[in-house]
């Protein structure tokens, strides 16, 4: 490891200004104690747009080493092996291993195919209209799958991004993200026998590099999870975003489907899926939009603290009457949340739950009792969701374990819904769905320093001068210190709070651009190999990129790339301070159920 790269881990006048203390306090008294300090500047390498490797070269975007490009890389769990140099394909079905980048074409007549899977995606509005992907990816509704008539053969599948293939050990396709799962038998043939070979070596692979792309491969049991990426997302996301669809899958069908396997090698579970597809590709659709899939966290819509206390008041009412949990939701942003003592829900099964709603059309057009699994809470048995949409983006969702509790939790729901309507709890919702969330452009001014507290890091390192200079040289772009974007998100609360897109962030592909950033980011935080870190400050073409880790919360801010550091730092700073001003309007206090 060269010199630059084992400097970047957090030095001791980093541990001694960093030192929030980690006992479940309130926001204000954790942040007193916290003041962002000098972070580790990581210059980007030679790549175009890589602003995510350590200085020198010496990782790459993914978090991985380069190794070699022109040949087949297999990692397995207990050693590295690597193929003979040869055609970049994963299998024998002929994959453009070469062919990542979204300008490609070919002489077929094929424009752009592989930006179509994420940048063009067509919507369904809830009054049945067509139209392009919105500003507000999280009010749109996937429709099932697409582009049904491609196979292995077709130019245009090959071209694609981005592939997710689900399949038993038995090399039988499960679903596909792209074309007919009958008409990619083959292909999925050679995918399973990558994995027997290695497996029958004493191995476990983990991915296969094969030119630009990455194949990363999950082994659950009897069944088989793997992606196909030349995104450039590190392996940790791509991994991370297999276990998710795993995870949907379980809550389905509940673990118990291996059973199955063990009955028949050649069990056929494709059936037990019909009518999914939309439920999954809504699922694959969040990971380019909702930070939920990689930060591990839920976020809450904005209200009053009285608005949601009320909403609360009414949920713990019915939790007192046998109701595991109780949910009430907007889109993807929690209204309140009881439940049960000493149970608890993991953030993830929160996500999976709420877009198995969102995507369930049926969900929407009548009140809805359905057998799910939550996988992080038991992945063998089935629990039963009372489910019922109180508006076009408000529901009420009801969990218990008991099959016939039809009625009762039918009861339940009108008395929640009569107390919603006389509180103006819907009313107040409403009306936070126009508003929206925080905006940098809205920022405060630098607080007046408390007594007894920290001074912030621009009052240590910058000179007295220096902090006369004008606060927003960006004017009309971003926020101050031309901040574009953040995010911060609370460890204890295991939730997290992200500012509105705003100018120069204006369209769909810009946001899935910086929300990549944002991945790179975090995989690299947590890299065993050059960290952990507690700051990193990153510069490329696109953004400068800060990241704060604290044993308490973690902050993730874009800025413009031509954005002065010690503002930006200082600029993180009264993010910080801003949240703890309105945490009893962002976050959901005591929401001891997610504790986990």
């Amino acid at each position: 490891m060269s010199s630059d790269s084992s400097s970047s881990s957090s030095s001791g006048d980093d541990s001694a200004e960093i030192n929030p203390n980690s006992d479940s306090k309130p926001v204000d008294e954790r942040l007193d104690s916290s003041t962002l300090v000098e972070p580790v500047e990581l210059e980007p390498s030679n790549h175009r747009g890589n602003g995510d490797g350590v200085a020198n070269g010496s990782v790459n975007r993914e978090g991985l080493n380069s190794g070699d490009e022109d040949g087949d890389r297999i990692l397995v769990e207990n050693q590295e092996v690597f193929g003979e140099e040869g055609p970049s394909s994963p299998g024998s079905s002929g994959y453009a291993g070469e062919r990542g980048s979204s300008s490609a074409t070919s002489g077929s007549g094929i424009d752009d195919a592989s930006e179509i899977d994420d940048s063009e995606i067509q919507v369904v509005r809830n009054e049945g209209s067509l139209e392009g992907i919105s500003d507000s990816p999280a009010s749109t509704r996937v429709p099932g799958k697409r582009h049904v008539d491609e196979d292995d053969a077709s130019m245009s599948w090959r071209k694609r991004k981005k592939h997710f293939f689900i399949l038993s050990h038995s090399g039988k396709p499960i679903y596909s993200r792209y074309g007919d799962e009958h008409k990619l038998a083959g292909f999925s043939a050679t995918l399973q026998a990558i994995i027997s070979v290695v497996e029958n070596g004493g191995d476990r692979v983990k991915f296969v590099k094969a030119g630009k792309h990455q194949v990363v491969f999950l082994v659950k049991g009897p069944i088989y999870l793997v992606c196909i990426s030349c995104t450039e997302e590190p392996f940790e996301s791509l991994k991370g975003q297999l276990e998710l669809i795993y995870g949907q899958m379980i809550l389905i069908l509940t673990k118990s489907i291996n059973r199955c396997f063990e009955k028949n090698p050649k069990f056929d579970m494709t059936p037990l899926l019909g009518g999914t597809d939309v439920v999954f590709s809504s699922l694959i659709h969040s990971f380019n939009w909702n930070p939920a899939t990689f930060l591990h966290a839920y976020t809450c819509l904005p209200l009053a603290y009285a608005t949601r206390q009320a909403a609360g008041a009414i949920l713990q009412d019915v939790a007192d009457s046998g109701v595991l949990f109780a949910i009430l939701m907007c889109e993807h942003k929690v209204i309140s949340l009881v439940g049960a003592q000493k149970a608890s829900l993991h953030p993830d099964d929160m996500l999976l739950l709420s877009n198995f709603v969102m995507s369930t059309e049926s969900f929407r057009t009548s009140e809805s009792f359905s057998p799910i699994c939550l996988p992080r809470y038991n992945p063998m048995a089935f629990l039963y969701a009372y489910v019922h949409f109180l508006d076009v983006d408000t529901y009420l969702m009801l969990l218990t374990t008991s099959s016939d509790a039809f009625y009762h939790l039918k009861d339940c729901r009108i008395r929640i819904e009569t107390v919603l309507l006389k509180s103006s709890v819907l009313s107040e919702v409403q009306r936070s769905m126009i508003d929206g969330g925080m905006r940098v452009e809205d920022l405060p001014l630098d607080p007046l320093p408390r007594a007894g507290s920290s001074p912030h890091l621009g009052q240590q390192i910058l000179p007295t001068d220096s902090l006369e200079r004008p606060r927003e040289p960006f004017i009309g772009i971003g926020g101050p210190a031309g901040l574009w974007h953040f995010i911060y998100r609370s460890i204890y609360l295991d939730q997290y709070v992200s500012s509105e897109f705003s100018p120069p962030l204006n369209n769909p592909k810009q946001q899935k651009g910086l929300y990549r950033a944002y991945q790179r980011l975090y995989a690299s935080m947590r890299d065993k190999g050059i960290g952990p870190h507690k700051t990193q400050f990153r510069r490329d073409e696109n953004y400068v990129l800060l990241c704060w880790v604290t044993p308490d919360f973690e902050l993730y801010a874009a800025f413009d790339p031509l954005a002065d550091k010690a503002l930006a730092i200082k600029t993180c700073n009264r993010v910080c301070q801003w949240v703890k001003d309105v945490e009893n309007e962002i976050f959901l206090q005591g929401a001891s159920p997610f504790s986990w």
